[in-house]
C-alpha cells in the first residue's frame, strides 16, 4: 500500500511538472524579437485555441525519453516557456548527454557563416558538438553514447536557411547508426505560400541541397517526411523519425516568433521579408547587415542620387563583423514599414525590387559580380536557378519570369501534399 501511495504521489508530481513546463507560454518571455505594427499580423487577434509547439507538449514525449541517453540538436529558438528546452528537460530529469549546435551555435552568438568549434556548454556542463565547423554531420563517435536524438529548432521556411540542411545531415548520421530522431515540430512563419524556382541539381551547395523552391511551405517535421519519402538522404537510407506535431496550427495561420531565429533575423518584419531580400546577398547591394535592422533595407553607395533613404553598415559583433559596404553610406529602399500583409495576400516573392534596383544601378556589370566582395554570394546558388539572373539582365517582366518556374513549381506542390501534417 505504501509503495502504491508513493507511486501515486510521484506520478502526480510528474504530471504537475509537465503541465507547468508545457503551459509556460513563449508569449510571457521577455521579447527577444520585436514586431512592427505592419508585421504583427496575428498579435491583434487572440486565438481561441493557442498554438502549442511540439516542445511544449512535454506530456506527449517525456515518457518516451525515460531510460534513454539523449542528444539534442538545438539553438536559442529551442524554448519551452521561459527556458531553453535543454534546461527544461534537465530539470525534469532527462538524461541529456550531448548537445549539437547548427550555424550560429547552440547559444546563437556566432555570426552568419562563422565556423563554430566544439565546446563544453558553460551553463550545463554538457559537451556541445558543432555541426557548423569541422563537420556538418554527426560522426559515429558523436553518436556512440546517444540512444535518441531530439531535433528542436525553429525554421523560417526558406531553402537557403541552413537549419533544414542540418536536419538532413542529422537524419543521415542517425540512419547510418540506427538511431531514432524525435522531431519537436514548430510552425513555419512563411508557411502560407510556396514560390521560387526549383533548385537545379547542378547548383547544389551549402545553401541548397534538395529540389525544392525558395519558399517551400513546410514545417521541419513535414520536410523530414519528404527527405525520407523522396529518398533524398545519402544512399537513399531511411531515418526512423517520430514527430510531435504543433497543436492548433495550420499553414495559413500567422505566427509571430517569440525568439529571433538567428542574429540577423531580429524582427518579425525581417523574417517575412527574408525570402526575397536574401536574394540580394548575390548582388552588390547591402541588405542591412551591419545595422540593427538587417533584411529590412536595401542599398549601395552607387545608388546615391537615385534614392533619398540612406544607411551606413558598421561592424557589429555577433551579427556582422565585416559587412558589405562597411562604413560607407548606402542609398536605397527602406522596407521597415512595408506592409507585409501584402505578402500574405500575394503569396509570392517580390521580384519587382530586384528588377527596379538592377535598372537603377549605374554600373550593371557590378550588380551580380560576387568577385567584388567576400561578403557576396553566388546569385545562381541563392536562387537555385541559372536563368533568373539573366532574366533580370534581359529586362524580363515578373510575369515572364514566373512562367519559367513552371511546370516544376506545380509538380512540387503536388508532391508536397503527401507529406503534410497540417492543413
Amino acid at each position: 500500500m505504501r509503495q502504491s501511495l508513493t507511486y501515486i504521489v510521484q506520478a502526480a508530481f510528474l504530471t504537475f511538472s509537465l503541465q507547468a513546463c508545457a503551459s509556460s507560454r513563449p508569449a510571457k518571455m521577455k521579447p527577444a524579437i520585436t514586431h512592427s505594427s505592419a508585421a504583427s499580423t496575428s498579435s491583434a487577434k487572440l486565438q481561441e485555441n493557442p498554438i502549442r509547439t511540439g516542445a511544449e507538449q512535454t506530456e506527449k514525449y517525456f515518457p518516451y525519453l525515460k531510460g534513454k541517453r539523449i542528444g539534442m540538436v538545438v539553438n536559442p529558438t529551442s524554448v519551452i516557456g521561459n527556458e531553453t528546452s535543454v534546461d527544461s528537460l534537465l530539470k525534469l530529469g532527462v538524461n541529456i548527454v550531448k548537445i549539437f549546435g547548427p550555424e550560429h551555435g547552440f547559444r546563437g552568438n556566432a555570426s552568419a557563416g562563422i565556423h563554430v568549434n566544439d565546446a563544453i556548454d558553460t551553463k550545463t556542463g554538457i559537451k556541445a558538438v558543432s555541426l557548423y565547423g569541422k563537420h556538418s554531420t554527426p560522426t559515429k563517435e558523436d553518436l556512440a553514447d546517444v540512444d535518441l536524438m531530439i531535433f528542436d529548432i525553429q525554421d523560417v521556411g526558406v531553402r537557403f536557411y541552413t537549419y533544414i540542411n542540418t536536419l538532413q545531415h542529422v537524419m543521415e548520421a542517425c540512419a547510418a547508426e540506427n538511431k531514432e530522431v524525435l522531431i519537436l515540430d514548430r510552425p513555419n512563419p512563411n508557411g502560407f505560400y510556396i514560390d521560387g524556382p526549383i533548385l537545379d541539381p547542378k547548383l547544389v551547395s551549402g545553401i541548397g541541397l534538395q529540389a525544392i523552391p525558395i519558399v517551400h511551405g513546410l514545417t521541419v517535421g513535414e520536410y523530414a517526411q519528404m527527405l525520407n519519402g523522396e529518398g533524398w538522404l545519402k544512399n537513399k537510407v531511411k531515418c526512423k523519425i517520430k514527430i510531435i506535431t504543433v497543436e492548433n496550427y495550420n499553414h495559413d495561420l500567422p505566427y509571430d516568433l517569440p525568439v529571433k531565429p538567428s542574429p540577423n533575423l531580429n524582427t518579425q518584419q525581417s523574417i517575412l521579408l527574408y525570402p526575397t531580400l536574401c536574394l540580394f546577398e548575390g548582388t552588390y547591394l547591402s541588405q542591412g547587415r551591419g545595422t540593427q535592422f538587417p533584411f529590412t533595407v536595401l542599398g549601395a553607395p552607387a545608388l546615391k542620387g537615385k534614392y533619398d533613404f540612406s544607411f551606413t553598415p558598421k561592424s557589429i559583433k555577433g551579427m556582422a563583423e565585416t559587412p558589405l559596404h562597411q562604413n560607407k553610406v548606402c542609398y536605397g529602399m527602406d522596407l521597415r514599414t512595408y506592409d507585409v500583409a501584402k505578402i500574405r495576400r500575394n503569396k509570392a516573392l517580390n521580384l519587382n525590387w530586384l528588377i527596379e534596383l538592377y535598372k537603377a544601378y549605374p554600373n550593371k556589370a557590378d550588380f551580380f559580380n560576387f568577385k567584388l566582395s567576400t561578403q557576396m554570394g553566388s546569385f545562381d546558388k541563392l536562387s537555385g536557378d541559372y536563368n533568373l539572373k539573366q532574366q533580370i539582365i534581359d529586362g524580363k517582366s515578373e510575369k515572364e519570369i514566373r512562367a519559367s518556374w513552371e511546370p516544376g513549381l506545380t509538380r512540387y506542390k503536388t508532391m508536397r501534399q503527401q507529406y503534410l501534417l497540417y492543413p
